[in-house]
């Protein structure tokens, strides 16, 4: 079957999740975009580059311009050791298509253009959801330390993606225990409403880059080959004082790569993209936003 064919056959596919049954909406001209230009994408472009690439944008109702989601990325500096792309990986195929996708599928409202904010600009509290990519080499200055702490405790949500190994993580725990030292990242349960609120969940979801996951196609080894063993996904969150999660972290798994490969590859996005990294990304909104 050819590429073109295949990618009609997705447009109005029904994806059965945990028993409910949801209708992804693939429009004309977003399947003859995927086809018919294959840089959209395309890993590591530029992140000054702000052009769409060809994504479908739309227009929010004017009684929802100052009530919308908005998908926000921090900006960071990193030291040592790192691996890719940093704060800018997958920026920003990854949330452009991913606020399409929340668009289409939930009833929340989306701005369709995300953005890239520090954690010290002022703006931040504007916005109850915030995405840090690629941690492995993070390092918080002083300031976006108070600025963070004072951000999640009044109610902002962080969410922590695509970072891979002991060595990776442990950077990362430094940083955040300088942000809540007297808080610890803990395991999140499969029965947690995170994993279930909108599309109930039967597994803790693994993404890997779509390069780890076409070299481990034939052999069933799709994980991210490490120092450390990254064959399973492990879910943590920091939690405040009332249960709410705060920061959830999404480690030995790549999210964003199944929102910004989506175009590349029909295999992967019906395997990675619809199954997982699209109903987890719905879920991790959908409790952000209501809590």
């Amino acid at each position: 079957m050819s590429d073109t064919k295949r990618w009609n056959a997705t447009r109005q596919r029904l994806i059965t999740l945990g028993g409910l049954t949801v209708v992804i909406l693939l429009v004309i001209s977003l399947g003859s975009v995927l086809v018919a230009n294959p840089q959209w994408g395309r890993r590591n472009r530029d992140w000054r580059q702000v052009g769409r690439e060809g994504i479908p944008s739309w227009e929010v109702e004017k009684k929802f311009s100052k009530d919308v989601f908005t998908f926000v990325r921090i900006k960071y500096d990193s030291s040592g050791y790192r691996r890719g792309g940093g704060w800018s990986t997958d920026f920003r195929d990854s949330e452009l298509n991913f606020s399409l996708r929340l668009q289409q599928l939930t009833t929340i409202k989306v701005n369709p253009e995300p953005i890239v904010l520090e954690l010290t600009d002022p703006s931040l509290f504007d916005y109850p959801f915030i995405y840090i990519i690629e941690p492995g080499g993070l390092m918080f200055h002083p300031e976006e330390v108070s600025a963070l702490r004072k951000y999640l405790l009044n109610g902002g949500f962080l969410m922590v993606d695509d970072f891979w190994g002991d060595e990776e993580y442990d950077n990362f725990y430094q940083e955040i225990k300088r942000v809540f030292p007297d808080r610890e990242p803990v395991d999140v349960p499969l029965e947690h409403e995170i994993f279930q609120c909108v599309y109930p969940l039967n597994e803790k979801p693994q993404l890997p880059s779509i390069h780890a996951a076409w070299a481990g196609r034939s052999s069933g080894v799709i994980w991210e080959p490490r120092s450390s063993d990254t064959s399973k996904a492990v879910y943590k969150a920091i939690r405040d004082d009332a249960d709410r999660i705060m920061v959830f972290i999404c480690h030995n798994t790549d999210l964003g790569d199944g929102w910004e490969r989506e175009g590349e590859d029909p295999w992967y996005f019906e395997e990675f993209s619809v199954k997982k990294a699209y109903p987890l990304g719905i879920n991790i909104v959908t409790y952000a936003m209501t809590h």
